[in-house]
Parts: C-alpha cells; structure tokens; sequence
C-alpha cells in the first residue's frame, strides 16, 4: 500500500507502529529562502489517532528536491514536515516528499 498505518508485534512483545506516506504534494515556496510546512495526519478508518500519545516516535522524509527537513508539533494524530531550502537565495520548487514513522 502507498499510504499506510500498521501495528506489527516485534519478538519481544510490543507492538511497532509503521506509517507511510509517499508522494505527499506540497507547494512552491514564496521566495528565496521560504520554507515551506505541510500538515501530515495519521488516523485510522474509524478517524482515530494512531501514534504514539507521547510523540515519541522516529520520523524520516525525503523530498525530491534538495532541502532541509525538520519535523515539528508532533501529537497522536500527526506532525508537520517543514522543508527548507539549502540557501537562502534558493526556491523550493513545487515537489514531493516521502514520509515514514516508526514508533515502538
């Protein structure tokens, strides 16, 4: 599946949680230097949160252009992935990034 949310039992007992989003859309920035922030929510089929409460899971994004990645406002029901060009005189271009969360 593209877009996904599982809950796996490690060996050990506890449940892993995986959650993907691929090709997540996301504007141009506004100028040189602007970065630019995208809301991503995990919620299963009945709208429930599905991460940790805490947020205290691990996340990676790749995006398809070249910019810094930070990842902000954590909760149970998502994050916000912030992509920020490499300088300052650089705009980011319309693009996509990948998304992967691993909590245990």
């Amino acid at each position: 599946m593209p877009n996904s949310t599982s809950r796996l039992v490690s060996i050990h007992g506890e449940q892993v949680v995986v959650a993907t989003r691929r090709g997540v859309r996301h504007g141009a920035g506004s100028g040189p230097g602007a970065a630019v922030e995208m809301e991503l929510e995990f919620r299963d089929q009945y709208r429930q949160a599905c991460l940790p409460a805490d947020g205290a899971y691990a996340v990676t994004a790749t995006p398809d252009q070249a910019a810094f990645v930070s990842i902000k406002g954590k909760s149970s029901s998502g994050f916000s992935v912030v992509l920020t060009p490499i300088d300052s005189s650089t705009t980011l271009a319309e693009g996509a990034f990948d998304a992967v969360v691993i909590a245990a």
